[in-house]
């Protein structure tokens, strides 16, 4: 069989770039409107309209992206992204922009994004077969990707932001997605799609099929299990890193510098695990890897910051917990698309998406209130020992066991298509 790399290259470049330019929002937007208005409550309000469409899209747009096709979806998600954050600069230059017709923009710019990174991630088991590759190693290239993206994205912005303000930088922005946009468009081909991507005969509206795609994972018990533990450790991941990390880095380490290093350090760890992960990841038994990255990178640094060590002792403790998170997103997306049937990847793959981050509000606030009344040492102690025991359920056997790599994913890979 001869391997075309093409639509796997397509489909991480495409990720990569669209993914930075959501960086370069996530930086320019907020100053942009500080600087508009003046009012960090219009600030926050502008953040909230920019964050809240991400979940809903994941969990309402996967239908029609089942519908739509996976690749037309990732070119037209980066398209219409593209148009309405070119609106910005473009109206701010000319006829003016209202601060409620912002909100509008950024809400729908917003609401692609997931549904565009969703059908890309659909996509990635035949890209990986098109490719020769295990499947484990394709999503943790898109991981690493991600967490590349994301990393070099933040600074770069901060910079371009600083030389050429707010407004160039979001032109730029729309720029990205245009890229995105043209190289999934280039390297990935029309006939490039799961073998079972046929309309479901019992299909009859949109809400059908996204009750179809909810009823399937409240059925497939692995996949409920899985989502139900990344929504608890997201809520304790969300309170220490937005809540509990800043107090401590503040208070003890050395302010904001101390913050931004740790941070950092977990991103780069992140990214190097991730790129182990994706060079060794199809040889290691799955469910003991899970539970061995969980139960590194989730109650050592929570306990570490209770302690309140030397710097240097906090970054190695984050610098190894980055390092076995990496290999968590990977794995679990190795299990998605084992599990989903290909017709249904897109509104599944949501509403994973939604329900694991749905209490990441909640454990913030939360861990707000914890720390003013039992302190923040307590709050961190308690934290880190129910993180463990959550992330060691697994051991305890039931739909976990079937975390391990079916024969069929060795055996049968599906067949890749033709370049169109």
């Amino acid at each position: 069989m001869t391997r075309d790399r093409r639509p796997l290259a397509g489909l991480l470049i495409g990720h990569a770039v669209s993914l930075t330019g959501n960086v370069l929002t996530l930086i320019a937007l907020p100053l942009y409107v500080l600087a508009e208005t003046g009012s960090p409550a219009a600030t926050g309000l502008a953040g909230a309209f920019a964050t809240a469409p991400v979940v809903l899209g994941g969990a309402f747009g996967g239908v029609l992206v089942d519908r739509i096709g996976y690749r037309r979806s990732s070119v037209l998600a980066d398209v219409v992204s593209g148009a309405t954050i070119a609106a910005v600069p473009l109206l701010h230059a000319t006829v003016g922009l209202p601060f409620p017709a912002l909100l509008a923009l950024v809400f729908v710019s917003g609401l692609l994004d997931t549904p565009g990174q969703t059908a890309r991630t659909a996509l990635m088991p035949e890209a990986a077969a098109a490719a020769g590759v295990p499947i484990e190693r394709a999503i943790g290239w898109e991981e690493a990707t991600s967490r590349g993206a994301r990393m070099i994205g933040a600074p770069v912005a901060g910079l371009l932001v600083g030389v050429l303000g707010a407004v160039p930088v979001l032109a730029i922005d729309a720029v990205t997605f245009a890229v995105s946009a043209l190289v999934v468009a280039l390297l990935v081909p029309r006939g490039l799609r799961p073998a079972a991507e046929e309309p479901e005969p019992d299909r009859r509206g949109y809400w059908s099929d996204f009750a179809a795609g909810l009823r399937f994972l409240v059925r497939e018990p692995l996949l409920r299990a899985m989502v139900l533990l990344v929504l608890v450790t997201n809520l304790f991941d969300a309170a220490k890193s937005q809540v509990l990390l800043p107090v401590v880095a503040d208070r003890e380490l050395g302010g904001p510098a101390a913050f931004g290093l740790l941070v950092g350090t977990m991103g780069g760890g992140a990214l190097v695990g991730s790129l182990v992960f994706s060079a060794i990841g199809h040889r290691l038994p799955r469910r003991a890897t899970f539970v061995t990255a969980f139960a590194v990178c989730g109650a050592p640094p929570l306990w570490a910051l209770a302690a309140a060590p030397p710097l240097p002792v906090m970054v190695a403790v984050v610098a190894v917990a980055g390092l076995a998170a990496g290999a968590l997103n990977p794995l679990m997306g190795a299990v998605e698309v084992e599990r989903v049937p290909p017709a249904m990847r897109a509104r599944v793959f949501g509403v994973i998406g939604a329900g694991a981050w749905a209490a990441m509000p909640v454990g913030a606030f939360g861990a707000g209130l914890a720390a003013d009344r039992f302190g923040t040492t307590s709050t961190l102690v308690t934290m880190g020992a129910c993180y463990l025991l959550v992330v060691l359920t697994p051991l305890l056997g039931g739909p976990w066991r079937e975390m391990r790599r079916p024969p069929s994913t060795r055996d049968r890979q599906p067949v890749p298509a033709d370049a169109a």
